[in-house]
């Protein structure tokens, strides 16, 4: 892969880890308020737990999609690793497509969902209903922006085949 490319993506990688770092951590103060507020103040915010599952849609999915940039989502190691170069690199490829299948299939899928639900509000938050989908949409983007980069540098020669 070009340098250039490359270096986006490893960007876009951390800058999806740091944000699901922060959606993590904004996720866990939600929550201790949420049991502060219940226990100690003896008034339950409501909003904590809408927020928080909104923070973990995203912190899973771009997790998730750091994940197959990096070669740690599910696979068929074990019969690749056994077999010899082209058959491993066939099955790879093979692999890759079905990984841009999936990342595809979020991103057109979960833009209807976004598209269909924008106009509806989610009550505690006063947010568009769209917004519950926005993690699906981006990581699906992300999934097939960096199974892109894999199928490029496996045609390229300069990737053996894991999807690391």
């Amino acid at each position: 892969m070009s340098p250039a490319l490359t270096r986006v993506s490893s960007a876009l990688a951390t800058l999806a880890l740091w944000l699901s770092a922060v959606g993590l951590i904004g996720m866990t103060l939600a929550v201790a308020w949420q049991v502060f507020g219940r226990y100690v103040l003896n008034s339950t915010p409501t909003w904590t737990e809408a927020l928080s599952i909104q923070l973990m849609g995203w912190f899973i999915l771009l997790g998730a999609a750091v994940g197959v940039r990096e070669g740690y989502h599910l696979g068929f190691d074990i019969l690749r690793i056994a077999l010899p170069g082209r058959p491993a690199r066939l099955m790879a490829l093979v692999s890759h497509l079905v990984v841009l299948a999936f990342g595809l299939a979020m991103v057109w899928y979960s833009w209807d969902l976004v598209v269909g639900t924008w106009t509806a509000t989610i009550p505690i938050l006063g947010w568009p209903g769209g917004i519950d989908f926005l993690p699906l949409l981006g990581g699906g983007a992300l999934i097939s922006f960096f199974t892109l980069e894999h199928l490029y540098n496996l045609a390229a020669g300069h990737d053996d085949g894991t999807g690391a």
